[in-house]
């Protein structure tokens, strides 16, 4: 089965049950007990209706074989991926990122835009983008590099100043609508047996074995055996006894880990290493301008760090940039408008002087599951935490890589190894070990 909650209440979650398990159930504390005992007592006194058969379709089953906590993209592309390859079973760092973005995703309609992406490289980027396009046409990527000359010449409202270089994806690179994604995945699921449920993680109930390892250092394992779920509108917990917990639950991923006790031991020790995810906040901006760039307009990344494309056809555009000193603080969603009109306007009308008289129609906030390690993702199983495996970390880029990281992860849970894709550079120890994953152009 399997379940996704996330944190704080946030979101709904999902879980797959297993034949004959029965749903509800008391919770296992005796105090729990003895209040659901006297409510049903209460029901059948004079005067009131017998209601001693409470629906309890919104709880999750009180077994499960796997626990995803956090039911976004990557969490639902866990659980498609694990049902797929269990009903099939019963019956090279540089490219990796590459190889991602192409894994074979489940059949939706997502209304993907094919513009391409056009990144823009100042002189001291300029190798590192040359390098980076090799890599994508070993690997058969239709990109071409363009000097400014030819960058002038095929987008004609761009000013080049500042840009060295240029890439421009020519084939099978756009945009598409994840909100078209997420609901996609999740009729997916649901139609093959995923459960959703909402309500917050409060604890695990783990054992614990203590071991040697071969240089004769003591570590200790830990074997998650039950989640309690705070339900939402109630004091109680459900308790789901559990085989796997899949720890995708985004920007909160480290307050779930460090409920699993990830993190706990001496600092500079495995034990002691904690898992490095933290909530940033990034706001995105939707502005009209007339006389904008044309229909035939890719998602621009400029050499600021800004980057734009067009929404819909009624010259209006999307863009945005990532905070180069102070983040702002995630407590809250609130949209700092003044952060577009001092941080992101100037460059917008450097690079696109029509975007002069742009105006913002909206904004909105939202919160990046930000690896402070290396601002790339987190897949596989925790070392000592044997039964919880990550997906989580992406800084920003999993929405495009959650079809590729959702198979890996199953495959992992299902065979024991990544099999499709070798994602090993991304598992939990390179934070020990202090091995980063160096990778660029991540806006």
């Amino acid at each position: 089965m399997i379940r996704r909650v996330l944190p704080h209440g946030m979101g709904r979650g999902l879980l797959t049950r297993r034949p004959g398990t029965r749903r509800g159930g008391f919770s296992l504390d005796w105090d729990g007990k003895v209040s659901e005992i006297k409510k049903k007592i209460k029901s059948i006194l004079p005067g009131r209706s017998c209601d001693l058969l409470q629906d309890t379709s919104h709880l999750p089953p009180e077994h499960s074989d796997v626990v995803i906590v956090g039911g976004g993209v990557l969490g639902l592309s866990v659980a498609y991926w694990l049902k797929k390859l269990e009903s099939r079973r019963a019956s090279f760092l540089r490219n990796i990122n590459e190889y991602l973005a192409v894994v074979d995703a489940p059949p939706l309609d997502l209304r993907f835009n094919p513009s391409g992406y056009l990144l823009l490289a100042s002189e001291k980027d300029a190798a590192a983008m040359e390098s980076n396009v090799k890599v994508q046409r070993q690997e058969g990527a239709k990109v071409s590099l363009m000097s400014p000359d030819q960058l002038r010449n095929k987008f004609p409202w761009i000013n080049t100043e500042g840009v060295a270089l240029a890439s421009y994806g020519m084939e099978d690179e756009g945009w598409f609508d994840p909100w078209c994604l997420l609901q996609g995945l999740r009729r997916k699921v649901q139609s093959l047996g995923v459960l959703f449920c909402q309500g917050e993680v409060t604890r695990f109930v783990s054992s614990s074995q203590r071991m040697l390892t071969t240089d004769d250092k003591a570590v200790v394992l830990k074997r998650i055996h039950e989640v309690h779920v705070k339900m939402d509108r109630s004091l109680e917990y459900q308790p789901v006894e559990c085989a796997i917990v899949i720890n995708a639950a985004g920007a909160w991923s480290a307050q779930i880990a460090a409920l699993a006790g990830v993190g706990e031991g001496p600092p500079g020790t495995l034990q002691g290493t904690k898992l490095p995810v933290e909530p940033r906040k990034r706001y995105v901006y939707v502005w009209h301008c007339p006389q904008g760039p044309g229909l035939e307009t890719p998602l621009v990344a400029d050499t600021s760090g800004a980057y734009f494309r067009r929404e819909g056809l009624g010259s209006n555009y999307l863009g945005g940039r990532s905070p180069t000193e102070e983040e702002p603080d995630p407590a809250n969603l609130e949209v700092d408008h003044d952060f577009f009109q001092d941080k992101v306007w100037p460059h917008l009308a450097l690079r696109v002087p029509a975007f002069e008289t742009l105006k913002v129609q909206s904004a909105w906030a939202g919160y990046y599951d930000y690896n402070t390690f290396d601002q790339n993702g987190v897949v596989g199983p925790h070392p000592l935490v044997v039964n919880m495996y990550f997906a989580t970390g992406f800084s920003g880029h999993g929405l495009q890589q959650a079809p590729g990281i959702g198979r890996a992860v199953a495959e992992m849970v299902l065979k024991g190894r990544f099999q499709t894709i070798d994602l090993s550079p991304f598992l939990f120890t390179r934070f020990y070990l202090g091995e980063k994953i160096q990778e660029n152009n991540i806006i």
